[in-house]
């Protein structure tokens, strides 16, 4: 696992051993992140259920202003940490040892790009015109509207699936 590109391109990441774990190919990071490329300056992104922090530092290293790193796991977020120093991209990032839901319901942040598992609990943290990935099984149909967010497009990578949610009514 490496990052891709921008400042911190070809550093190898420290990854999480055990069968719970599911980190995100490169394949599928490339195919998030050519989405996104020219909207990353200055964004502040949320990489919740964080697990070595990779989306999040690919974020950074093209150009996102912060990231939020939540993960439940002491573990997963000790990788984050080591991958950070990795990227020397420690000092724009926060870290919360801590339930996702739980960040969700204690945050008053907003986020331009958020990577996760979970919609429901997002909706009233996207800023105007962000964008929320959730990566997922290719078997897995998520609805086409979840609250005030509406699924925007589907992208196929063999056995996963990411969709992209946009809050209803904009073009984004």
């Amino acid at each position: 696992m490496r990052v891709i590109t921008g400042f911190a391109r070809g550093k190898k990441l420290v990854t999480l051993d055990g069968n719970d774990i599911r980190p995100t190919t490169d394949r599928v990071k490339e195919g998030i992140f050519s989405s996104i490329q020219f909207d990353l300056e200055g964004a502040s992104v949320l990489d919740l259920f964080a697990g070595s922090g990779q989306l999040g530092i690919e974020a950074l290293s093209r150009g996102a202003d912060k990231a939020y790193f939540v993960d439940n796991s002491k573990k997963s977020l000790e990788t984050v940490k080591k991958n950070l120093a990795i990227t020397g991209l420690e000092n724009k990032s926060k870290l919360f040892n801590m339930n996702g839901h739980d960040f969700l319901k204690i945050t008053d942040q907003k986020f331009d790009f958020i990577f996760s598992e979970i919609l429901p609990d997002l909706c009233n943290k996207l800023k105007s015109g962000g964008k929320i990935f959730c990566e997922h099984e290719k078997n897995l149909v998520l609805p086409d509207e979840i609250n005030n967010l509406r699924l925007k497009k589907i992208y196929k990578y063999g056995k996963i699936k990411v969709s992209l949610y946009c809050l209803s009514g904009e073009d984004s």
